[in-house]
């Protein structure tokens, strides 16, 4: 019986250990599943499954290995910079992902002194599997300049621009724009043409490059207003020179004729060219008339005198 005894106390020791001995002396929690990381524009995500205890906060702690500490420390671990204790199942380890090789991240849930096990992504990470989108832009016009401004996804990206003038045949442009949030000139537009333009993300680091964005186009309207001032200063112009001249020359008449002005014989007092039409005689008074007719210098002098 004491045999029996000693053999029940045993086991019940041993299996009362292992527990112990596999949670390092520590009241387990269990462990968060379903780690991932989704990555849109280099900027990275670590979400899991939460550890739901009712009417418990439960909090969790991230950590990461780089490719160096994978290879040659792999005992030490890097505990995040916004993840140390959360309450929120996610945890952005963006600021954490410098490099283009593969990282290791883990998770564990905490409450109170109770910790879970470690839970380790199933496959390492690697920012250049991002998923790189067309950047938002807004395409507009400052008088005739063409202006676009692109979104800021950070400091790693840059935009390839294309730019065209919608007519068959135009011949597209392009332009490398490294500033974000700030409208940047691309082209001096024809007025009454239509301009369109796309976009597309670049990102050195990771040497990729997102797809183009839908075009986007604006018209510049015709100079209506100034071409119809500049009709209507031509005009004037021309006016000025037909008016201007004749209104000197009438003032001028004026001024002669007020201050000089011309003596008009009475038509009585007119001399004409044949001393015939002075004199009408008839032929048997020739004789008679011939004493009466007179030259044009002696009727003049007579006059005169």
């Amino acid at each position: 019986v004491l045999e029996g005894i000693w053999t029940s106390f045993i086991m019940w020791f041993f299996y009362a250990l292992i527990p112990c001995l596999f949670t390092d002396g520590v009241a387990s929690l269990p462990a968060p599943q379903n780690l991932s990381v989704h990555s849109t524009n280099m900027k990275h995500l670590l979400t899991w499954s939460p550890v739901i205890l009712p009417g418990e906060t439960v909090h969790y702690s991230v950590e990461y290995q780089g490719e160096y500490e994978s290879l040659y420390i792999s005992w030490i671990w890097i505990p995040t910079s916004w993840c140390m204790v959360i309450e929120e199942p996610k945890c952005d380890v963006t600021d954490d992902i410098t490099a283009t090789v593969p990282y290791k991240l883990r998770v564990r849930a905490t409450l109170g002194s109770q910790t879970s096990a470690w839970s380790t992504l199933k496959h390492p990470f690697n920012r250049n599997s991002t998923i790189l989108t067309p950047p938002r832009m807004e395409v507009s016009k400052d008088g005739f300049h063409l202006v676009i401004e692109l979104e800021d996804l950070g400091p790693q990206f840059e935009f390839l621009v294309v730019y065209w003038r919608r007519e068959p045949g135009a011949k597209e442009q392009t332009k490398v724009v490294r500033s974000r949030g700030v409208p940047v000139h691309l082209e001096t537009m024809d007025p009454g043409a239509t301009y369109c333009v796309k976009a597309q993300s670049l990102v050195k680091v990771i040497g990729r490059h997102s797809a183009f964005s839908q075009a986007e186009c604006v018209q510049v309207q015709e100079e209506a207003l100034p071409l119809a001032l500049a009709l209507f200063a031509f005009l004037g112009f021309m006016l000025i020179l037909v008016v201007v001249p004749f209104s000197i020359w009438k003032m001028g008449q004026l001024l002669r004729y007020s201050c000089c002005p011309v003596v008009v014989l009475p038509d009585t007092l007119k001399i004409t060219n044949s001393p015939q039409k002075l004199i009408s005689c008839r032929r048997e008074e020739v004789d008679v008339c011939a004493t009466a007719v007179l030259s044009s210098e002696e009727l003049f002098k007579a006059w005169i005198t």
